[in-house]
């Protein structure tokens, strides 16, 4: 308990830091009149799209669930979803949990099976991440070589010191191995062992249900569908104000993929990351420091805030209402 609120408050602190970094030097009424002057229409849009993106990973997660015998309903594996969102907010990395656990209360499905699926789905999120940091990186090197080397620049002066961390981390992983390898009998028939071993075994029975579906290219189809959708939404909020509305969709892109790191840094929703990298980014497309900021800030608080607290708390509310239901074998 005493880690986990040590997490949380350093957590905290990281992104109370930001905000105060990315703030220090902003007119907050200048950004706020700017805010409220939006176009809302694109707001709404936005908001259909984003909802379309997340009945989109629901469906993804409840087929990627066939292979291992259940069959849950996509409209209850969507609550999960936009419920595993609204505990972001919260606790950083427990939307994982939240979700499986809501998808274990309303269909009785085991949670390390459907956890085994979440960290496969993570997976190609991540690589498709990965592709489209490296897409942007191609077409915008000449702006963005510029803000990576500045950035980074300076933060690997030492060597040394990350070779001396590697190797200790290597050497004390063998030692392990070894500890465990000599002992395994007596650790196996620990209880905390083979619970352990349970639920292992059920992510990787997850895991691998991937290899294991039907027709994987609907995997595939819903992998770059949410993602294609995840761009849009974030397109057509630039839309919504005067400043931002001309933005090339390149632009867009690189907004899109700084503020997709952002959000997964270890804060409460992305908070301040968000803000800090978006923020510092367009710059590079002649906006002002302010204008870049009060777009990170009408972003985030549409993406990461508004639709997730409205789509969450909605879902949360008919999760509570919902009979438990069975689930169905494939």
């Amino acid at each position: 308990m005493i880690k986990k609120v040590l997490q949380y408050t350093i957590s905290l602190a990281v992104a109370g830091g930001l905000l105060w970094f990315v703030f220090k030097d902003i007119d907050l009424n200048a950004l706020w009149e700017k805010i409220k002057q939006a176009d809302y229409k694109w707001v709404a849009l936005s908001g259909v799209l984003a909802l379309v993106a997340h009945w989109s990973r629901a469906y993804r997660w409840a087929y990627m669930l066939q292979p291992l015998g259940y069959n849950p309903s996509v409209f209850r594996t969507t609550l999960a979803v936009l419920v595993g969102y609204l505990a972001n907010l919260v606790f950083p990395r427990a939307g994982e949990f939240a979700r499986c656990g809501t998808l274990k209360n309303l269909e009785d499905i085991p949670f390390e099976k459907s956890f085994g699926a979440v960290v496969a789905e993570r997976i190609a999120d991540v690589m498709v991440l990965l592709i489209l940091i490296l897409l942007n990186l191609l077409l915008e090197f000449d702006r963005l070589s510029t803000f990576f080397f500045n950035f980074f620049g300076d933060k690997f002066k030492n060597p040394i010191l990350l070779f001396g961390l590697g190797a200790a981390f290597i050497i004390l992983a063998f030692m392990a191995y070894l500890t465990f390898k000599r002992n395994k009998d007596k650790i196996s028939q620990l209880p905390l062992y083979q619970k352990v071993s349970k639920v292992i075994k059920g992510l990787a029975d997850g895991f691998l249900s991937v290899r294991n579906l039907k027709n994987p290219m609907i995997f595939v189809f819903h992998t770059i569908f949410i993602w294609v959708l995840y761009y849009i939404t974030t397109y057509v909020l630039c839309f919504a104000l005067p400043e931002t509305a001309n933005l090339s969709p390149l632009a867009a892109l690189t907004i899109f993929v700084m503020g997709s790191i952002g959000m997964a840094a270890p804060t409460q929703g992305g908070i301040g990351s968000y803000h800090f990298l978006v923020g510092s980014i367009v710059v590079l497309y002649g906006l002002s420091e302010q204008d870049g900021i009060t777009l990170a800030t009408f972003l985030h608080a549409m993406q990461g805030l508004f639709f997730v607290v409205v789509f969450g708390i909605v879902a949360f509310l008919l999760t509570l209402v919902l009979p438990k239901k069975k689930v169905e074998s494939v």
